[in-house]
């Protein structure tokens, strides 16, 4: 039998790392594993047959070591090619991304693709491609913590459960709940269903429900809402969002702009994300780059709840190795603007709850996702303070003046930074992964009065940027990244949130 892999076999420009992979798979076969003399013979004949237009056909392509798994989802991940390839280098191609996306599925164990002669009887150099999956033993994960965070000083009780190939379909399902212990709930589940027979993309489909008090505020908001993905790809997303929103302020004291948007709303958008992540790790990277551009038109339902708007996105990182203790620079700049369709009696109103708002602990490494992590300060921390009418019954005069403990949020944030990660010159902790670094980070937001962004105050928003810096030491771990830094801030305004010195926070890939 003639022996062909989807990446063992390929080209000699298929990585090396590739050859490791499958050869642990011919050990699995039980074949006898071939002298270096036998290898190199191999792969000479193989180079010289993907070199030449050596013409083959495929009588058939055979599926086995489905139990569970129904044929249609392996057969849509394996794709036409294989059956189509007129050459062995069109076949040694389309076996090495058939084999390629169905380790994307997370369904098997194991996957070979392998060569045998066609039955007696069949004219021609007719071949039969054989491929072979094991299911993965385990369908379903579950996690749960327990996490502090010092800088609000809150606890938050998170937990998820997954459940892999529930229906045969490959399909991924998921619950999610997170309950912090200042009120805020927050439930979520979904499906993800891969690219079957004439369904031309994956299906995705979430629903969730939150429940939230803003931080030192006294607005309440409740959201529930679903996304469903019409278009899902490596690198492109395009999805569906309908969510109803109720903002409310039992004690009303917040502020006119904020007031005109109390009540119920509903926000009816398309959007659309490219995303291109080289870097080598999402958790500690060392080289590669990554880019995020994410663009969303709200507004697409009828009615005068409707929210109307257009936001865009970009985040760009970059991480360079420097050769020296392990250590990377690592370095991004992340803007975003959103454009309110709709004016009210101050102007020009966005969303509230579409706005930006920088702060807050979010690592400046792992996840692309726009503005809005700045260190050393507060969530929602930044920003000019609004003024709110008191209660009445604790006024003399009836009515008052008081500032509001948040900030509106921007229509434009702007946030910029720079890590420097190094190993620590001690080898159990080398050992462990656990790694120092140093940062420095600078953001600044803006709101638009006008629709015209001509009229946008350009010279000022780019003298008042705040900024600050820090070290830390980084744990990571094979499900999130942890790090407890010290934080200083160089630049702020009277009316920021700053909130220096340690922090510990906890990111996820």
């Amino acid at each position: 039998m003639a022996t062909a892999s989807d990446s063992t076999h390929s080209p000699p420009s298929v990585p090396h790392g590739h050859d490791e992979d499958d050869d642990d798979e011919f050990d699995d076969d039980d074949e006898p594993s071939a002298s270096p003399s036998e290898e190199a013979r191999h792969e000479a004949v193989l180079r010289r047959l993907t070199a030449d237009e050596v013409r083959i056909r495929v009588y058939q392509v055979t599926i086995r070591g489905c139990a569970r798994t129904r044929r249609a989802a392996v057969e849509a991940a394996v794709g036409p090619d294989l059956a189509r390839a007129a050459t062995v280098r069109d076949l040694v191609r389309a076996a090495a991304a058939a084999g390629d996306r169905l380790r994307r599925l997370a369904a098997f164990d194991t996957v070979s693709i392998t060569l045998d002669a066609a039955p007696s009887g069949i004219p021609g150099s007719a071949v039969v491609v054989l491929v072979d999956v094991a299911e993965a033993r385990g369908r379903a994960a579950a996690e749960f913590g327990v996490f502090a965070t010092t800088q609000t000083r809150s606890c938050s009780l998170e937990g998820s459960l997954k459940l892999k190939n529930l229906f045969g379909y490959c399909e991924t399902w998921d619950a999610a709940g997170a309950l912090e212990l200042d009120k805020t709930t927050e439930l979520s589940a979904g499906v993800e269903m891969p690219r079957i027979g004439a369904i031309p993309t994956p299906l995705v489909a979430r629903i969730s429900f939150l429940s939230e008090d803003w931080l030192k505020s006294s607005l309440k908001e409740h959201l529930m809402g679903v996304s469903v993905g019409l278009l899902s790809t490596m690198n492109h997303n395009l999805a569906y969002n309908l969510t109803w929103r109720k903002l409310t302020d039992p004690a009303r004291r917040s502020s006119n702009s904020v007031q005109e948007q109390l009540g119920h709303s509903l926000l009816s958008s398309v959007k659309y994300a490219y995303t291109v992540d080289q870097r080598d790790s999402s958790i500690r990277p060392t080289r590669g780059y990554a880019f995020l551009s994410s663009s969303q038109v709200g507004g697409l339902a009828p009615g005068s709840r409707c929210s109307r708007f257009l936001r865009q996105e970009f985040d760009l990182r970059v991480a360079l190795p420097l050769g020296v203790l392990n250590s990377a620079l690592n370095a991004g700049v992340a803007a975003g603007v959103i454009h309110p369709l709709e004016r009210g009696s101050t102007g020009s109103v966005s969303p509230l709850s579409e706005r930006f708002y920088l702060g807050g602990n979010r690592s400046l490494i792992c996840r692309l996702g726009g503005p809005s992590s700045l260190l050393g300060f507060k969530t929602r921390g930044l920003g000019a303070r609004e003024f709110r009418t008191c209660d009445p019954n604790n006024s003399e005069n009836g009515s008052s003046s008081c500032p509001e403990l948040i900030g509106p949020g921007g229509d434009i944030a702007v946030t910029a930074f720079a890590d420097l990660s190094f190993d620590i010159p001690l080898k159990p902790l080398r050992d462990l992964g656990i790694h120092g670094h140093a940062f420095v980070c600078a953001g600044n937001l803006g709101k638009l009065t006008e629709c015209d962004l001509r009229k946008f105050p350009l010279t000022d928003f780019l003298q008042t940027f705040r900024s600050s810096a820090g070290f830390g030491v980084v744990l990571p771990t094979r499900l999130f990244r942890i790090e407890i830094n010290y934080c200083h801030i160089l630049k702020q305004f009277d009316h920021d949130k700053g909130k220096p010195g340690i922090q510990l926070n906890f990111a996820s890939p």
